[in-house]
């Protein structure tokens, strides 16, 4: 069985012995318990015009280990710009990475909102991880980056205050259409609250599942069924109906007016299971995004200039299930366009 451990000066001896004799590569990886790679790499690296040196190799090895390396975003003022500018907007580094990777490999994409040019360069997401955790204490602050929870497992949800009352004339999720199952057509919402401290302040989150395109709506004259069905009316009542096919929701209180939102905007509404938020992935997702701009323990604010300007923020965030396009970018294309055949979106993020 191969093994990952430097080579030592034993080693190249050997190896000196018998690439000498002539012996190939594969023959002496397997004389040394190495892989064929590492041995082919060691010849290359270190054979000269006087052919390869055991004692010669050794040393140019331990002077690159001791050679200190430098971050590629340490040297590329350019690209470490581009990195910089994303992370303050909110970007992981996996959807900056891929981004950056898609720009450079299709001309046709230009940079994203806030973001600029990086000329075709690309960073592994790994190397902006690494960057980012090699910077002095404070220094993320003082560059204005904002990096997302570092939490390990989803926390249990908080009771928001909503009595759990059955809602009269509920569909079942099951009932929805399968082509809202598969992400195959746009215009099939998920929706939900986000509550704010002490349950006294809430907005309305709705994201499009082929797109996650999302929209944060505020709820001024709070949380009751009678408002949040006036300003579901209100927004969904101006959206094409390409992008208006149905809504899902949990079964909290705050959707009992549902009959009057879908007499009013022919929206259909179904309803999730109790106590299965994996029912609606796509917007539980969004809502966690949406908590780095709203902590849980703050009130929400009713200005929804503000809650418009969280959601643009997010639409022009590339997605790694969107092929590292923006959920801006997706929507634009889809109501220009119209919807691409048998184009689906198997992620549930």
């Amino acid at each position: 069985m191969t093994t990952r451990r430097p080579l030592t000066l034993q080693d190249r001896e050997e190896i000196a012995i018998r690439h000498g004799r002539g012996e190939g590569v594969r023959q002496i990886a397997r004389a040394l318990d190495r892989k064929p790679s590492v041995v082919s790499r060691e010849i290359r690296r270190n054979t000269s015009k006087r052919g390869y040196r055991a004692t010669t190799a050794d040393q140019r090895a331990r002077k690159r280990r001791s050679r200190p390396q430098q971050r590629r975003l340490d040297t590329e003022p350019v690209l470490r710009e581009r990195v910089l500018a994303d992370l303050g907007r909110g970007r992981t580094p996996r959807q900056i990475a891929g981004r950056l990777k898609l720009e450079a490999e299709d001309a046709s994409v230009e940079p994203m909102e806030g973001s600029i040019p990086a000329g075709g360069e690309r960073v592994s997401h790994e190397a902006v991880y690494t960057w980012i955790y090699a910077l002095p204490k404070g220094e993320l602050a003082r560059l204005g980056v904002m990096l997302p929870s570092a939490r390990t497992a989803r926390r249990p949800r908080r009771k928001n205050g909503l009595s759990g009352g059955r809602i009269v004339g509920m569909r079942s999720i099951r009932e929805r259409p399968a082509e809202a199952q598969g992400r195959r057509v746009p215009g099939h919402w998920e929706g939900d609250l986000v509550i704010g401290r002490e349950g006294q302040t809430a907005a309305i989150t709705l994201v499009d599942r082929q797109t996650r395109f999302c929209v944060v709506l505020a709820l001024p004259g709070g949380k009751k069924a009678d408002h949040v069905a006036d300003v579901l009316i209100d927004h969904v009542s101006g959206l094409p109906g390409l992008v208006r096919k149905s809504l899902t929701w949990d079964q909290g209180t705050e959707m009992g007016q549902h009959a009057a939102l879908t007499t009013a905007t022919d929206l259909p509404v179904f309803f999730a299971d109790p106590r299965s938020p994996w029912q609606r992935p796509t917007n539980e997702n969004t809502n966690r995004l949406i908590r780095e701009y709203l902590p849980k323990g703050t009130e929400i604010p009713q200005h929804q200039p503000y809650l418009t300007a969280i959601a643009e923020e997010l639409n022009n965030r590339p997605r790694a299930c969107l092929g590292f396009h923006t959920p801006q970018e997706k929507m634009q294309q889809l109501l220009l366009e119209g919807p691409a055949q048998d184009e689906g979106v198997a992620s549930t993020n």
